[in-house]
């Protein structure tokens, strides 16, 4: 009876077994592009300050990046992708899938993100629906959506051309004094997260890093072609780790600033703030433990949104700034706001990743961030600006409190609840697939 008490033992624990550990480790590629357009050949309208009126980038000051991270075990392959970007239109994620079919990969196994960088090319000239020819906006320009989605996709293409098995560890900590809340709200996300990628033999390959704050020190004033502190932090990641991809993701980032860049320029206060939160994240990266055994698991589901409504703070706060008026609110707020949205989930490992197509408020990511963790999630993020943008995501009560924010919330006070609700569930659905 003993005997066949430990071959049932046994013969349980290898059934058992596979839902633990995979046969083949998860395997990666990496490449990356440079999605700067040349200022000389193309008209180049910065993203993030409706002051500029459209005007084209005087030159390039450093250039924003796209960087392509392809994963892949036994039949499951997923394609994650940061972009020095203000944000990602509907008509650039489309354009970019049209092109990276020999992949395999579709619109449910892609993750394209943005780090709201308010100097790169502005969303607007890239969404097809923009149709207004409103200055304040950003005029649509057919030639920028392509070669945007072009080298886009040639990073897709190239990081799908070599793999290899790698070992992957995520740990987190906490930044106090490196962000605030703009609209005095005590709830801060100060959690930063790091995802590092080794090769079997323990080199560091990829360092994924996210942390919540605008890339909000280039002003209107600011004309020249910038990734922001989100290119600097990179850079000097990869310059003090030689060989390493490192990959920025913003958080809930809908009203949380930098704080600490010092300097005389926006420039100069960019490349401080970027530095210093690299010294900080080259001291962390050693705490990492890397492991060749994780699970990789991924969702995409339809994001459903409440009504669409002009808010009754967008004239008032943004009204004169975007030249909207009670006549032609209506029409583009119902043009340049989709009906429903993307909604996906990336589990690597101890890392569990939702998207969220928008700015959402820090109270409302930290308030899914603890659901996941209470669920079981190790180190739950938020992915801002990820696959699309739709607009601010609010709290019901801040939506009420007027300022610029709630002006650029096209959904109606239940946004927030709403988003908050569908991404706990998928997050959880994730978790549960164990």
């Amino acid at each position: 009876m003993r005997i066949l008490a430990g071959i049932c033992a046994f013969l349980t624990l290898g059934i058992f077994i596979p839902a633990f550990s995979s046969a083949e480790p998860l395997s990666v590629g990496v490449a990356v592009s440079n999605i700067t357009p040349d200022t000389e050949q193309y008209h180049v309208p910065l993203g993030g300050c409706g002051e500029r009126q459209n005007a084209a980038a005087l030159g390039i000051h450093d250039y924003a990046m796209c960087k392509a991270l392809m994963l892949k075990q036994e039949d499951k392959k997923y394609c994650f992708v940061t972009t020095d970007l203000l944000g990602i239109p509907r008509s650039l994620r489309d354009e970019v899938l049209a092109r990276i079919g020999e992949t395999g990969i579709t619109s449910d196994t892609l993750m394209l993100t943005a780090s709201h960088c308010h100097a790169s090319t502005e969303m607007s000239a890239m969404n097809r629906n923009n149709v207004f020819e409103n200055k304040a906006i950003g005029i649509f320009d057919e030639s920028l959506l392509v070669f945007t989605a072009d080298r886009i996709a040639q990073a897709i293409l190239d990081a799908d051309k070599s793999y290899q098995p790698v070992k992957v560890g995520t740990d987190s900590t906490r930044l106090e004094g490196m962000n605030r809340n703009r609209r005095d709200d005590p709830i801060v996300d100060d959690e930063l997260t790091l995802t590092r990628f080794d090769t079997m033999d323990g080199e560091p390959l990829v360092v994924i890093i996210n942390w919540t704050a605008h890339p909000t020190y280039m002003s209107e004033k600011v004309m020249h072609v910038s990734a922001g502190w989100p290119g600097y932090l990179q850079r000097e990641i990869e310059t003090f780790m030689p060989g390493v991809t490192c990959m920025y993701i913003n958080g809930a980032q809908g009203d949380i600033s930098p704080r600490g860049g010092e300097g005389p320029s926006e420039f100069a206060r960019a490349e401080d703030y970027g530095r210093k939160l690299a010294v900080k994240i080259l001291d962390f990266v050693p705490a990492v433990q890397t492991e060749p055994e994780v699970r990789f698991d991924y969702s995409m589901s339809t994001l459903e949104l409440p009504d669409r409504a002009a808010p009754p703070a967008l004239l008032d706060a943004a009204g004169p700034e975007y030249g909207l008026t009670p006549e032609n609110i209506t029409a583009l707020v119902e043009a340049l706001s989709p009906e429903t949205s993307y909604l996906g989930v990336l589990r690597i490992g101890e890392l569990l990743a939702v998207s969220i197509p928008g700015e959402m408020t820090s109270s409302l990511g930290v308030q899914v961030k603890q659901a996941l963790a209470d669920a079981g999630a190790k180190h739950p993020i938020i992915v801002g600006l990820g696959n699309e943008w739709i607009s601010y995501i609010l709290p019901p009560e801040e939506f009420h409190q007027g300022g610029y924010e709630p002006g650029v919330s096209f959904y109606g006070d239940q946004l927030g609840p709403v988003i908050v609700a569908q991404a706990i569930e998928a997050g959880k659905a994730i978790l549960a697939s164990e």
